[in-house]
């Protein structure tokens, strides 16, 4: 087909951008404000990727927006703390080229487009204690915004993950969900969960859904806003069979649109931002350890990230990073049924941290801090799984615990358990004995686990696995329950439990790619045309997980660099344009 052989029609623009989640919109965004002519090709008939369902958290050292609350910090400091995380897969160029870059963007972005941010005075880095870590001041949230200002565009904007919202409400920010959680003890919360729950379901009567748009859901659209404000086009349910190569150098694409193959050729290049490869079963049985069949592992990411853009960059000469330590970033997730009997996939970040809450395997013993990060939580899950048994842990908490904070997709008091109960989903006993022969743990040695951790936790004490000394862990922890946020017993029955096993939240092991997010070949020298952003391009983080923000943080950055390339460079066939 590359050579235009049964291809009805032919669409001349500068540049190609595929997908359209935070590193593809802000490629497009950051050509086209540089008057490039840009087409968006979305494989999906909903826009915004992977980013519509995310946290909407991004994270950028040494921003205007930390500059503004008085931190300062000079490169180094960034550059020290992701050498350390990285180690022997630390990229030097790549990383320089992003904390030079970053908040270069932020600026562009925050003054030019309808992008916005807020910032946290605390928000510590997941290893805030390692050389180079911070308490706060790198990781930022999209401001909350008005779907209406997407006009009827809005009707095409990717949905949040259903076990991240409450009726179909995104929660914004680590405040609001805070005064949801108290609504039923504080006046003021309980005002401001009526305020913010009216609004919604007036929203849901007129226009079908809220429209306010928090988290990951404002992120995308914000930067769709902003993309459409330029005019750049964005053709929805449109996947790109493959790329036009000539010569060594790519040219364009074929895009299959409204029905025909159509030959999109380019004058400057093709952005690959396709989502990277969550739910593609092969690459994961090539680069997942604990998924031999390459089905053990679930994804909450859009089942059409099937690795689109690996694929395309291996046929026109590119090479994936398959060299890292981790292929993905790694979350332990609970499986749901839904009301309507479909299956959910539900992320446990937070729940963790709280007091009251511990995590066992099968054998009924702890493994690891419940409140560090989720990606390292989940490799210590590996570590104690038993050889031939799969990889799962148990969430556990007591009823006090679990009315006060929820656990997992069970909502706090006062809203109901009886279906989470129904399901299986949430396991209940009357004692541990009880939970354990439900939950299939040995119950003898559960018991035993529970009254050790017991034995210290009133006072706050966590001597094994020191849940609560460090700074994550204190921040994903109750503040107003002493002496440790993340430490209570596990006293009063009932007692419940949640089953977690393995996914992610986007992948790793992209292509490989020079500090422009130019895609390389296996010499290690880029292929003309051809860029690559987001969870397509491998990633600055050497496998490890430094931050909150630290998927987004890059593919916004990228995005820009990508953009501003694609914008400097002069027509094909330049020499300088491989400079």
């Amino acid at each position: 087909m590359a050579n235009g052989n049964g291809v009805a029609n032919t669409y001349e623009c500068d540049v190609l951008v595929v997908g359209s989640g935070a590193s593809g919109m802000a490629a497009a965004v950051t050509a086209a404000h540089r008057g490039l002519n840009v087409l968006i090709a979305e494989k999906e008939p909903r826009f915004g990727g992977t980013t519509a369902r995310s946290g909407g958290w991004l994270w950028i050292p040494g921003t205007s927006l930390a500059r503004a609350w008085g931190i300062e910090e000079p490169p180094e400091l960034a550059r020290t703390y992701l050498r350390h995380e990285a180690g022997n897969s630390f990229d030097a160029a790549r990383v320089d080229a992003f904390l030079s870059a970053g908040p270069e963007a932020v600026d562009f972005f925050t003054t030019q487009t309808a992008l916005r941010f807020d910032m946290p005075l605390t928000f510590p880095d997941y290893h805030a204690e390692a050389p180079g870590g911070t308490q706060g001041g790198r990781s930022m949230v999209t401001r909350p915004f008005d779907g209406r200002e997407l006009g009827e565009h809005i009707k095409y904007l990717g949905a949040p993950l259903p076990e991240l919202t409450v009726f179909g409400m995104m929660l914004g920010s680590g405040k609001e969900i805070i005064h949801f959680m108290r609504a039923t003890k504080s006046l003021t919360s309980a005002l401001y969960v009526i305020k913010r729950l009216s609004k919604h379901f007036r929203d849901v009567m007129k226009y079908g859904r809220g429209m306010t748009l928090t988290n990951g859901n404002a992120l995308a659209g914000r930067l769709a806003k902003s993309a459409f404000d330029l005019k750049v086009p964005l053709w929805l349910s449109s996947p790109v069979r493959e790329l036009i190569v000539e010569s060594g150098a790519v040219h364009g694409a074929i895009v299959q649109h409204e029905g025909k193959d159509v030959r999109v050729k380019t004058r400057r290049g093709v952005v690959l931002a396709c989502g990277g490869f969550p739910h593609d079963v092969a690459r994961r049985k090539a680069m997942f350890p604990h998924a031999p069949t390459g089905t053990e592992h679930y994804s909450p990411g859009p089942t059409g990230n099937t690795g689109d853009g690996l694929r395309l960059a291996e046929a026109a000469g590119g090479r994936i990073e398959d060299t890292l330590p981790n292929a993905a970033a790694w979350v332990p997730v609970s499986i749901t049924t839904r009301k309507d009997g479909s299956k959910g996939v539900m992320p446990h970040f937070i729940d963790r941290a709280k007091p009251g809450v511990i995590a066992v395997m099968r054998d009924g013993r702890r493994f690891a801090n419940e409140g560090n990060s989720y990606h390292d939580f989940v490799q210590e899950m590996v570590k104690a799984a038993k050889p031939g048994e799969e990889i799962a842990a148990f969430l556990v908490c007591d009823h006090h615990a679990l009315r006060k904070y929820g656990l997992g997709c069970v909502p706090p008091f006062p809203m109901p358990l009886g279906h989470h109960l129904k399901t299986g989903y949430l396991m209940r006993g009357a004692t541990l004995a009880e939970l354990a022969q439900k939950a299939g743990i040995d119950a003898k040695a559960f018991e035993a686990t529970v009254a050790a951790f017991n034995a210290r936790a009133a006072s706050g004490l966590d001597p094994e696995f020191g849940k609560g000394s460090r700074a994550y862990n204190r921040y994903q922890g109750d503040a107003l329950h002493g002496p440790n946020p993340c430490v209570a017993p596990i006293a009063h029955g009932p007692f419940y439990a949640i089953k977690m096993v393995i996914g992610d939240l986007g992948t790793y092991a992209g292509i490989r790619t020079d500090e422009h997010a130019r895609a390389l070949d296996a010499n290690g020298e880029p292929i003309p045309g051809l860029y690559a952003a987001g969870n397509d391009m491998a990633s600055i983080m050497g496998g490890n997980y430094p931050g909150a923000g630290i998927t987004l943080g890059p593919a916004l950055t990228f995005g820009y660099i990508a953009g501003r390339h694609l914008a400097s460079t002069a027509t094909r066939g330049n020499e300088s344009e491989r400079t």
